[in-house]
């Protein structure tokens, strides 16, 4: 069954420049207890998407456009207030992308679940709601004594595991994980995924996990939705993502996920930087970067087109993905657009917020 819905979704930022198109008519759908993986460098629009279900926005942030249907109602309808008591923590819950930042430093990480527990059901005991906060933390592999504990008090995989068990404290039925394994050994980001995983069967929860990181949602997610300077330019199953990708910006974020069966891969970076999407002109936002692009790309903005399966590619050439996967593969083509642009470049896949 069908969880929620992006319609066209957009949210801009006023700025003195002009309005910045950080989400510029996204268009997504996810069920219960699915996982959809939002993929994307720094700056494409990835956690302005997931904020704006909560409307956990800066004051210069506006939803100018679109519908967010969760549960067949439509959340731009409500009230701040509404959003606060009747949404937030209770239906949608989110990890932020620095775990310790999400604490109040001056409670006890128990003191901060608690509350969170008989804010939106008041009706639970202090007994209860420790008990609970004791169970999560159990159930994450924490010590349950260490619910006493302030939150410079734990290492970054203890924190990011300590914030997961705030966002489950109220059974939500959809979680926002903002980039939860950063920064994090490759060992600990594979106990908080399995960890995550086996949460959401056992609360029966839908996730959007939010990452740069390839590797992360093709382990972790259902379904990938990549992103590119505030659109969504390439959306399907994650096998579909991994194995037969058509947009040329997905081709270059594969390049430079490592695979360990290849004893002799070269990791190839995009070259060049985001793209300014202040009032961006037509074409293709990702045309500057593009080893394929044409003319059409640079004054025509693609629309989005259906292949197998609900495959969606927002590209002129996706019809081409063939010819287009065997060369990206090639150092040499990424190149031709390095010798163009200017020299600084930026490495496939950012680690910061968006």
């Amino acid at each position: 069954m069908t969880l929620l819905e992006l319609d066209d979704l957009k949210t801009y930022y006023r700025t003195e420049d002009g309005w910045v198109q950080a989400a510029d008519g996204i268009n997504l759908e996810l069920d219960e207890n699915e996982t959809l993986g939002l993929v994307g460098e720094s700056g494409s629009g990835k956690t302005t998407v997931a904020k704006s279900l909560i409307k956990l926005l800066p004051d210069n942030a506006e939803i100018v456009d679109g519908e967010i249907r969760y549960k067949g109602a439509d959340l731009t309808d409500l009230s701040m207030r509404e959003i606060r008591n009747r949404i937030r923590w209770k239906e949608i819950s989110m990890v932020p992308q620095n775990a310790m930042n999400g604490f109040d430093p001056v409670y006890t990480v128990g003191n901060q679940i608690v509350e969170a527990i008989q804010v939106h059901e008041p009706e639970t005991s202090d007994a209860e709601a420790w008990g609970r906060a004791r169970d999560l933390f159990d159930e994450l592999g924490l010590d349950e004594d260490r619910v006493d504990d302030y939150p410079h008090q734990f290492s970054g995989g203890m924190a990011q595991r300590a914030m997961i068990a705030l966002a489950l404290a109220v059974k939500p039925s959809l979680i926002l994980a903002d980039e939860p394994t950063t920064a994090l050994d490759v060992v600990i980001q594979d106990r908080i995924l399995r960890t995550i995983e086996e949460l959401q069967d056992e609360f029966d929860t839908a996730m959007i996990m939010i990452t740069h990181d390839m590797s992360v949602v093709s382990e972790s997610c259902d379904t990938i939705a990549v992103m590119y300077g505030g659109r969504l330019v390439e959306y399907a199953d994650a096998d579909t993502i991994i194995k037969n990708p058509r947009h040329p910006y997905t081709l270059g974020l594969r390049n430079a996920f490592p695979d360990i069966t290849a004893d002799d891969q070269e990791l190839i970076s995009i070259p060049g930087t985001p793209p300014d999407v202040v009032d961006p002109d037509e074409g293709c936002r990702f045309a500057p970067r593009c080893p394929f692009a044409e003319e059409e790309c640079w004054e025509e903005t693609p629309e989005p087109r259906e292949f197998d399966d609900g495959h969606i590619v927002e590209c002129h050439r996706a019809d081409e993905a063939p010819l287009l996967r065997e060369e990206a593969a090639r150092k040499e083509t990424w190149q031709q657009v390095a010798e163009t642009e200017e020299p600084a470049q930026s490495p496939a896949g950012g680690a910061s917020d968006d």
